[in-house]
């Protein structure tokens, strides 16, 4: 019964997008096993945003589908769901860029947060030229983490001119986190970390937008809790190391800081300048979801916007801090 609902509401989700039955993604609910790393066999996945509801684990990813030597063309998000990390459930996309009335296009980096029985979907997409220039952040909204998903307040809640940032594409890959009295933060950006709390209502600001200083900062924050510790995770760029990202972390005693460096999680994604931390933990166990650049699929091989989900397991030390984790092929099967 439990699947049942949830297959029901994809199919409710694919209709009132706009798909009829016969229209409907043939993988609609098509299963698959964990085979290791990549995650996804089938198609090119990116930007990883997990999502613990209850007994399943949902995930949120970028549908790549750049061809050749072309760079980006992320079209649509998709959605996999599991409730053990071995067996998974495809739902097909859940949100297009143009779901969004003021959209141009591109699905970037996404994050759906749960918060009073709603599901919010904060992303990064690109603004329709004739009102604004370049990516902004769109929040959209369900009651249900598959959706159907509907813009939740008809505009962008940050547009590139919003923000002093060094280029059009520094309001990126939103990633928010609620405190237990309610307040919740929405933090993003490209060179620049930015961060706000939002008010009540989830679509707009309580507060102003400031800046927080991390080393080495590039993108793709990731906001999380374990006991008494607050971590950010982000994709860390020093090109003295390397000219691809890598992740790194730091540490706080309060949602609002101070905020301590504490070096890297992992290095960089095998063939992809590109990686994105979405951390989580499911049945006891932590997991960081990240994309590399090593599957192929027909005809294209892995690149820069070919790119596919992987997880490993995370652990901590005695002091709370993430140890290192290597990426591996094995992913987190069992061991031989």
């Amino acid at each position: 019964m439990a699947r049942f609902r949830v297959l029901a509401a994809a199919v409710s989700a694919a209709l009132l997008s706009g798909c009829t039955t016969a229209q409907m993604p043939e993988h609609l609910g098509r299963t698959f096993v964990n085979q290791g790393n990549p995650l996804v066999r089938d198609r090119f996945t990116a930007d990883p945003a997990p999502l613990v509801v209850g007994d399943t684990l949902y995930l949120y990813v970028g549908h790549d589908e750049a061809r050749g030597e072309e760079m980006f063309n992320i079209t649509e998000w998709l959605a996999y769901s599991t409730k053990d990390m071995v067996n998974w459930t495809e739902h097909g996309p859940v949100m297009r860029p143009t779901d969004f009335a003021w959209v141009q296009k591109d699905a970037w980096a996404s994050q759906v947060h749960e918060k009073d029985g709603r599901f919010w979907f904060y992303t990064a997409v690109e603004h329709d030229p004739a009102t604004s220039h370049g990516k902004s952040i769109g929040v959209a909204v369900a009651d249900n983490p598959l959706g159907p998903f509907r813009d939740a307040r008809g505009s962008a809640l940050v547009r590139n001119e919003d923000t002093a940032g060094p280029h059009h594409w520094d309001d990126i890959d939103p990633t928010v986190w609620t405190e237990p009295d309610g307040t919740s933060y929405l933090f993003w950006g490209n060179a620049e970390l930015k961060v706000a709390p939002l008010a009540d209502d989830m679509i707009s600001f309580a507060g102003p937008i400031e800046r927080i200083e991390l080393p080495d900062f590039e993108e793709g924050p990731w906001v999380f809790k374990r006991g008494n510790i607050y971590y950010l995770a982000y994709a860390s760029m020093d090109k003295a190391i390397s000219p691809d990202e890598r992740i790194s972390y730091a540490t706080a005693p309060s949602i609002k800081g101070p905020w301590t460096w504490r070096g890297e999680i992992t290095g960089a994604a095998a063939n992809s300048f590109t990686i994105h931390p979405g951390i989580v933990e499911f049945r006891g166990e932590w997991y960081l979801f990240y994309h590399v650049g090593t599957l192929t699929v027909g005809d294209q091989t892995g690149a820069i916007g070919r790119r596919a989900v992987a997880v490993e397991r995370m652990r901590f030390g005695k002091d709370g801090l993430i140890m290192p984790v290597e990426q591996t092929s094995q992913g987190i099967l069992p061991g031989e």
